[in-house]
């Protein structure tokens, strides 16, 4: 597996020189024949165990994206550039470079939202205030639900590091409320895993500015049952945040305990995510007196 994800990234870097020769009347077109071979690394690193092999490479992988992208701004790639900065930032950076963090989460939600604003009637009420921004979304559909769950994620992300400024609050419930249009219009999508965002975000507020732990605790529990329980970081989020928010060290504990005991191949095709959630979960047990 190793040797196939370094050639596919090989391969990449060879077919962005071929598109930096080529006319412009091409470049669409030769972007557009790489989605496949795209999307096959994206395969490939998500069923990577190998957590220090992929963060070596994926830099690369991100700056061929970039190129691609200016290029030619396929959707498809805008939203594959879009989850891989989110995973890239999430799994080795947010948790020692903040600023940077911020710029890469930003830069990823940036992506995303290229691809909403595609749509006229969200592009003209993205700017205006959280009635009409609520009523465009209700002119999105089925298919515009990736879009939507990037652009979230990468946003709550790149809010949550930005706390000390309370402007960034004024686009919380945007974020919210492009959740739950996606609950909507497919509550599956990525293993349920706007549930799982919704419910890290009412467990980390306390209730005097929205948090709801019975509302956490109903996203958690629906996330478990969408994912099968196989993705680790619905786990780790539910012990950081629900646990925390109703102080249960115990729950605590145990949660991570069982997320570190998962043995690799658990769910083979979120290999390199659930090795993640493992590290952080041995972060958060190793500190679990700041907590408690």
């Amino acid at each position: 597996m190793d040797r196939s994800f370094n050639a596919s990234v090989r391969l990449s870097l060879l077919l962005i020189f071929a598109i930096c020769m080529w006319g412009c009347s091409t470049t669409g077109l030769m972007v557009r024949s790489m989605n496949p071979l795209m999307e096959g690394m994206t395969t490939a690193v998500n069923r990577n165990p190998d957590v220090d092999m992929v963060r070596d490479a994926l830099p690369a992988s991100l700056i061929q994206m970039d190129g691609l992208i200016q290029a030619s701004p396929d959707t498809k790639l805008l939203l594959r550039a879009s989850e891989a900065y989110f995973g890239y930032t999430f799994a080795f950076v947010a948790d020692t470079d903040k600023q940077r963090a911020r710029m890469l989460h930003l830069k990823a939600r940036n992506y995303a939202l290229r691809v909403l604003m595609l749509n006229d009637h969200f592009r003209d009420s993205f700017d205006k205030g959280i009635d009409a921004f609520t009523k465009s979304l209700n002119e999105l559909e089925k298919e515009d639900v990736p879009a939507l769950f990037w652009t979230a994620n990468n946003w709550m992300a790149w809010i949550a590091l930005n706390l000390s400024n309370p402007e960034v609050l004024l686009d919380v419930p945007k974020v919210e409320a492009m959740l739950l249009r996606i609950l909507e219009l497919d509550e599956t999508y990525y293993n349920g895993g706007a549930h799982a965002t919704l419910g890290a975000f009412y467990a980390s507020r306390s209730k005097a500015i929205g948090g709801d732990p019975q509302k956490a605790k109903y996203h958690f529990d629906r996330a478990f049952e969408l994912s099968g329980s196989k993705l680790l970081f619905v786990h780790l989020l539910y012990a950081q945040y629900y646990a925390y928010q109703i102080q249960d060290r115990e729950l605590f504990v145990k949660t991570l305990e069982a997320v570190i005991a998962t043995p690799v191949d658990y769910y083979p095709d979120k290999n390199f995510a659930n090795e993640i959630a493992k590290r952080k979960a041995r972060v958060l047990l190793e500190n679990v007196d700041d907590y408690f």
